[in-house]
């Protein structure tokens, strides 16, 4: 059986505070030594309430763990509430490492609640009088890392075979800002692609003339169809330069255009227009 030692209970009137900080936090509290600090607390009061905020060190917000493998926040709020029965005390053991016990006191019991302790100094430090919420506040390494979480749980949820080193990549932005440290220089050349690009468009706009007279775009369909009897009208329209509409117009009136083959899609000249002789004439 274990050796009973003495309580020191000089503060057992003493109001503590029990607080509740995320599973992240207490992992890289527990990489801290002995007698290590491990932040900085702020208290403040704003209209008689006292409000609480928590800096954890920098290295420690830094600090890269393989479980979470991510930043997390530096500063935090304390959400307090006043215990609703004090029933809840707090032990401290000084053996060379610090740590507190917390032992629930029932009334019931016909012991003092007290756990058997063989270390050299046990004391108590007070009743919880208070509890809080340690919750961080928001910023971007708390949304980065609430992202990497909720990634990490879909891919677990879903069975899904990601990698954390995946899943890292995936929260990287697809666009980022490059700084560069030259300037790109372009050597001379003869014509540059865009410029080509350019004046391919410029020729195909000077392309587009304004309607010409009719006589003026009549004769040019006569000449046309004195070197070949049939054309396209894709052809039409490149020698003469005329927009599709107006050309087709002229056509109506003077062409006739093929349904049948051998020459179908093909436009011609009407007979009262044409100054070749056909095979019928010929032979006549």
């Amino acid at each position: 059986m274990n050796d009973r030692t003495d309580v020191d209970i000089t503060g057992a009137n003493s109001n503590v505070m029990l607080v509740k900080v995320p599973k992240y936090i207490s992992k890289r509290w527990e990489k801290v030594g002995p007698g290590g600090a491990v932040g900085k607390l702020r208290v403040s009061s704003k209209l008689n309430k006292r409000d609480f905020t928590f800096i954890l060190k920098q290295d420690l917000a830094n600090l890269i763990l393989p479980d979470d493998d991510v930043k997390i926040p530096q500063e935090y709020k304390f959400h307090t509430q006043v215990a609703a029965n004090r029933t809840a005390v707090v032990f401290s053991e000084n053996s060379g490492q610090a740590f507190y016990s917390v032992t629930e006191q029932s009334s019931s019991s016909s012991g003092d609640g007290s756990t058997s302790m063989t270390q050299t100094k046990i004391s108590l430090e007070g009743q919880v009088a208070e509890r809080a919420e340690c919750r961080p506040v928001g910023g971007d390494n708390y949304m980065k890392m609430k992202r990497y979480w909720m990634l990490g749980r879909f891919c677990y949820l879903f069975i899904v075979p990601f990698s954390r080193l995946q899943i890292r990549n995936a929260l990287q932005p697809q666009r980022t800002t490059k700084a560069i440290d030259k300037r790109p220089i372009f050597k001379p050349t003869s014509n540059r692609t865009v410029n080509t690009f350019f004046d391919k468009k410029k020729k195909s706009d000077e392309g587009k003339k304004a309607r010409l007279e009719r006589d003026q775009v009549m004769d040019m369909l006569f000449k046309a169809f004195e070197k070949h009897q049939y054309y396209s009208f894709k052809d039409l329209v490149q020698i003469t330069q005329q927009p599709s509409p107006y050309l087709k117009e002229i056509l109506k009136d003077i062409g006739t255009y093929n349904t049948k083959a051998p020459h179908k899609f093909m436009w011609e000249l009407k007979p009262e227009y044409r100054h070749y002789q056909g095979p019928a004439d010929s032979a006549s």
